[in-house]
């Protein structure tokens, strides 16, 4: 069994296989039952003139990619996380759902 969602920001539909769809749901589940309140250091490196890569914990993250005027963010998996009108609203974006996506990535001890 496969569920289609309509990714209508970045004008694609994105099948996932019902396998999948469990651990994205497990993994919301736990990151909700978290007390872990503190995010892994996500950092920024820019690819070419309108791609930003990010790493999250020492992991890739996804990216940010300016299109038509508009930022849009994409996780780890490549799921277009939201269309945004500022780079920092994308960043920001992306970081909080890879809080939620990763829950075991955590800051690292210094």
């Amino acid at each position: 069994m496969s569920t289609t969602m309509n990714r209508a920001a970045a004008g694609t539909d994105v099948t996932l296989d019902t396998e999948t769809v469990d651990i994205v749901a497990v993994l919301e589940a736990e990151a909700a039952s978290s007390a872990r309140a503190s995010r892994a250091k996500t950092t920024w490196t820019l690819e070419g003139d309108d791609e930003w890569v990010a790493n999250y914990g020492g992991y890739f993250g996804g990216s940010v990619d300016k299109r038509d005027g508009r930022y849009v963010a994409s996780d780890t998996f490549g799921l277009v996380v939201g269309d945004f009108t500022s780079l920092e609203d994308a960043q920001n974006a992306l970081a909080g759902h890879l809080h939620v996506m990763l829950p075991s990535v955590i800051r690292p001890t210094a």
